[in-house]
């Protein structure tokens, strides 16, 4: 997020990020980091694996900010508590590089027909959000999970399909710069 100079002073710089997600369990994220590291191997690709705590798909960035904004946290957990959504099944077929900044694109998952639940979940969600005036503009919801950053790209390629069970979104706060996460809400969808 820009912020402009006030009195001649530098805004701040954002030290926090506030993001809803999901994230695999341990044993599927387990699993994606694996997949990293082969195909990092065989396609010649540098960057180092994401943490298997990382790995998640972002369902809503709610923005970065110097500090934690307590009453934003506030407000999304309550706009979050208004999600509806049947728990699911997610899963990501093929890998694929996006463009990103020079040196630095990510290498993702993606699915096809398993993303479904994950593009309900996004709608549901953001109506939510957008009613307590939460709602930021975002490009189209792109289901992904980014695996590593890599100064090369790569061709879309198939894999055998890594899934699981959605049953919980999470509101994560992540200190930027440090590669920390932090858990601020746990929202779980009933059984479908």
């Amino acid at each position: 997020m820009h912020q402009s100079s006030l009195g001649g002073f530098a805004a701040p710089h954002p030290t926090d990020r506030l993001f809803f997600a999901v994230m695999p369990p341990p044993d599927i994220a387990d699993r994606m980091a694996s997949l990293a590291g082969q195909l990092s191997g065989d396609l010649g690709l540098h960057g180092r694996p994401r943490p298997t705590s990382h790995l998640h798909v972002t369902l809503h960035h709610l923005g970065d900010f110097a500090g934690l904004p307590q009453q934003r946290v506030d407000e999304a957990c309550a706009a979050a508590a208004g999600v509806a959504v049947p728990s699911f099944e997610a899963r990501f077929d093929r890998v694929d590089s996006f463009r990103g900044r020079p040196g630095k694109h990510p290498f993702v998952l993606l699915g096809a027909e398993g993303i479904a639940g994950l593009a309900g979940l996004y709608e549901s969600l953001g109506a939510r959000l957008a009613t307590a005036g939460l709602a930021r503009r975002e490009r189209a919801f792109v289901p992904h999970i980014t695996l590593l950053y890599d100064a090369r790209t790569v061709a879309p390629r198939p894999i055998e399909p890594l899934g699981w069970t959605v049953r919980e979104f999470l509101l994560i706060h992540s200190l930027l710069g440090r590669t920390e996460y932090r858990v601020l809400g746990r929202w779980p969808l009933p059984a479908g």
